[in-house]
C-alpha cells in the first residue's frame, strides 16, 4: 500500500511538473522566493495593529510569529527524521522533470506550505470577526505552494502534509491566542 502511494505520488509530481511553460519560469521563481512576500507581511503587520491595537496588537503578533517558529521548528525536525530527498535530487526523476531550483535539504513535508498556512489560518482566526475578506489571504499560501512543485523541489504528499501541519499549529496558536486576550 506505501509503494502504491510512493508511486501515485511520484507520477502526479512529474505530471503537475510538467505542466509548467517556460516563459512563466520566472514568475514562479519569484513566487517561490520567501523576500518576494514582504510586503504582504508588512500588510499582515498592519493589519493586526490596526484591528487590535497596542497591547492586544503585540500580543497577537508575538504569537503570529510563534506559531510561524513552532511550525518552522518542527517542519525542520521532521524533515531531519524523515530525510526523504527532493525530486531534484532524485537522479531517477532528472529526466522526466524540470528543476528551476536545486535545495539539496529534505523535502518532507513542505516548509513553505507547513509555515504559509501556519500564518494564513492564524491570521484568518483572529482577524475573521473584522473582515470576511481575511479569507482572501489565502491566495498567498495557494501560489507559494504551487510554486514548489512548479519549481521541482517537492513532491504532492510534501504540500499535502505540510498544509495539515501548519493548518494545525495555526489552530493550536489560534486557541491560546483566544484564552490570552480573553483575560486582558
Amino acid at each position: 500500500m506505501f509503494d502504491t502511494l510512493k508511486r501515485w505520488d511520484r507520477e502526479m509530481f512529474v505530471y503537475l511538473n510538467n505542466l509548467g511553460i517556460e516563459k512563466f519560469d520566472d514568475f514562479w521563481i519569484f513566487v517561490t522566493q520567501i523576500e518576494s512576500w514582504t510586503p504582504l507581511f508588512i500588510f499582515f503587520t498592519f493589519l493586526i495593529f490596526y484591528f487590535y491595537k497596542r497591547k492586544k496588537g503585540s500580543l497577537v503578533f508575538l504569537l503570529t510569529v510563534l506559531t510561524f517558529l513552532i511550525t518552522l521548528f518542527f517542519t525542520d525536525f521532521v524533515k531531519d527524521f524523515v530525510g526523504r530527498l527532493r525530486p531534484n535530487n532524485d537522479s531517477s526523476l532528472t529526466e522526466f522533470i524540470r528543476a528551476l531550483q536545486r535545495p539539496t535539504t529534505f523535502s518532507f513535508f513542505s516548509g513553505h506550505a507547513s509555515s504559509s498556512f501556519a500564518i494564513t489560518t492564524f491570521l484568518v482566526l483572529i482577524l475573521r470577526t473584522f473582515s470576511k475578506w481575511v479569507y482572501l489571504f489565502y491566495l498567498w499560501p495557494i501560489l507559494f505552494v504551487t510554486s514548489r512543485i512548479y519549481v521541482g523541489v517537492h513532491y504532492p504528499s510534501d504540500i499535502l502534509v505540510g498544509v495539515a501541519v501548519g493548518v494545525f499549529f495555526a489552530f493550536v496558536g489560534y486557541f491560546i491566542s483566544e484564552k490570552i486576550l480573553k483575560k486582558l
